[in-house]
This record gives structure tokens, C-alpha cells and sequence, in this order.
């Protein structure tokens, strides 16, 4: 295998006027858990059916492992195992026999990982898959695609469904499969889980990737969050510089600081707070603040 796990190049997908995706460059290494974040409609699913060969460019390129996604999608497969948002499978098997069918089509398991991942995921194969729900077909896709340990995991919200323990268990897998070198693409808009796995993390707007790089990195950009509660009400901080986001509730104080924080805390400390908390963003705020005053739904 050559090259990057994922690149593309201006890759671009129009569906009449609207663009679904806008001249993407997008380089993932190999052994990196990315994270790719937007809320529904931003382009996610488009950019994963364009690197998968699902989809035509309307104009650009991306490649898995230096393979050309579109004219050699046969031979990239070979490296890939994908995770879909919903999948939909063959009602009258069992969840065994789609597991034993599924590492058939993809030509490779390692079937005493697949047993562990059975247990760990507390799944029961036994039953048809008519009968599951929604979790428990979400389970088939994961067991399914960490037991090929294939090069790249493609993942298009694969916790959707699953319950708090169940999405331990799946970050527990995801470590497992990054510190067995294989590369991670997981695109998703619960932040939690992308925030505790994630190496770095590119978010998409519309189409346009508005941020690229590691948590720290981005977090550098934003300013601090700082949380002060009194005996009574607080004093006014609007007018000082770097100072935004003011909140008052009852005798506590929220507000975001952007450079120096000295000014701020002087102003603080003459009021006498009882407590003074100051922390980095979360990358929900992260988040949240580059789509401004747009409403977006996020899950946590």
C-alpha cells in the first residue's frame, strides 16, 4: 500500500445547484483515528459515499492508500470495512449466520476477535435478524466490521442506537484498533465520543471544511470559559476587553475571555466571589461557536 490512508483533492459533489460537498482537501494518516463532525445535512455521508466509489465526483479526486476511489474502488475495498448510519440486512438470517455471510463478502475475519467483540457487545446471535432492534442490528455492523481488522475503518455514526454501555464497549474496540495501526475515520455528531477518541478533527459546514487539526490546536483558537459565583449579584464584565457571552444567573456569572485574563480576575477578586472556575472550551463549544447564532441539534 502507498500513500496517505485517505486524501482527496478538491473533491466536489453537486446534486443540480446545491453542493453537497465544496472542494474538500482532506489528508488522514495512516494509524490516525480522525474525526469528522457537522450536524445532518453538512456533507458528511456524501464525503463517505465519494471515498467509497457510491458516488461520482462531480469534480476532484480521493484515494484510499493511493488507490483512485473511483477507477480503482475494487482493489481499495480490500483495505476498507464501513460502518453505515443504518444498515439493512437479510431478515431471515440469523445474527451469526450475517456475521459468518458478512466476513465471507469481505473475504477476511479473525474469528477469535469476532467471538470477543460477540461478548463484549452482549450480543445474541441466535435469534433472526427481523427480530432486532435497532441497536442490536447496530452491533452486526460494528462486530462485522472490527473482526475483518481491516487497514481503514470507515464509520458513518456507528453509535446510533446503542445505549451508554454499549458505546463504551465501542470505544474500547476503537483504542483496540489504533493501537493495532489501523487507520479510523469516524464521522459523527456526538462530540463526547469524538473528543475522547479522536487524534484530530475536521468540522464541516455546508459542504466546506471550516476547521482541521488536533483538539488542542483548535482550542487555542477560542477563548476560555470562566464561571464565578457571589453573595449577590455580580458585577458587570461587558465592557471589558476580550469579554463575550455574558451571563447572569442569579448571583452566578458566565462569560467567555479571549486574551489577556488578568483585567478580568482583578475585577472578579474585588467583588469577593465565592467560587472562580476557568476552563477551556468543550468541543461541543467548539462546535457550537463556529455555526454562530445557526441552530443545530446535537447529541450527546
Amino acid at each position: 500500500m502507498n500513500g496517505s490512508a485517505v486524501k482527496t483533492n478538491k473533491l466536489t459533489k453537486n446534486y443540480g445547484s446545491f453542493k453537497a460537498l465544496n472542494k474538500l482537501d482532506l489528508e488522514i494518516e495512516r494509524g490516525e483515528v480522525f474525526g469528522y463532525l457537522g450536524p445532518n445535512g453538512a456533507g458528511k455521508t456524501t464525503t463517505i459515499r465519494l471515498l467509497l466509489g457510491l458516488i461520482h465526483p462531480t469534480s476532484g479526486s480521493s484515494s484510499i492508500f493511493g488507490l483512485d476511489s473511483q477507477t480503482e474502488s475494487v482493489r481499495a475495498h480490500k483495505h476498507i470495512s464501513y460502518i453505515p448510519g443504518e444498515a439493512n440486512f437479510w431478515p431471515n438470517l440469523t445474527g451469526e449466520e450475517t456475521l459468518h455471510l458478512l466476513a465471507q463478502v469481505h473475504g477476511s475475519a479473525d474469528l477469535a476477535y469476532r467471538d470477543k467483540l460477540i461478548k463484549r457487545f452482549k450480543f445474541d446471535g441466535s435469534k433472526k435478524v427481523r427480530t432486532y432492534s435497532k441497536g442490536n442490528r447496530q452491533k452486526i455492523s460494528i462486530i462485522a466490521s472490527f473482526m475483518t481488522r481491516a487497514d481503514l475503518l470507515i464509520m458513518d455514526e456507528p453509535t446510533s442506537g446503542l445505549d451508554p454501555l454499549m458505546e463504551q464497549a465501542f470505544r474500547e474496540s476503537v483504542l483496540e484498533a489504533k493501537d493495532n495501526r489501523q487507520t479510523i475515520f469516524l464521522s459523527s455528531h456526538i462530540l463526547e465520543e469524538v473528543e475522547a477518541l479522536c487524534d484530530r478533527v475536521g468540522i464541516l459546514r455546508s459542504g466546506q471544511l471550516v476547521e482541521l487539526g488536533t483538539l488542542k490546536q483548535m482550542r487555542h483558537l477560542q477563548s476560555i470559559t470562566v464561571q464565578a459565583t457571589f453573595d449577590k449579584t455580580p458585577p458587570d464584565v461587558s465592557q471589558l476587553k476580550g469579554v463575550s457571552s455574558v451571563q447572569v444567573l442569579g448571583n452566578e456569572l458566565i462569560c467567555q475571555i479571549q486574551g489577556p485574563i488578568d483585567p478580568l480576575l482583578t475585577l472578579l477578586a474585588k467583588h469577593h466571589p465565592k467560587t472562580l472556575l476557568s476552563r477551556e472550551p468543550s468541543l461541543e463549544e467548539l462546535f457550537l461557536s463556529l455555526y454562530g447564532d445557526k441552530e443545530i441539534k446535537v447529541n450527546k
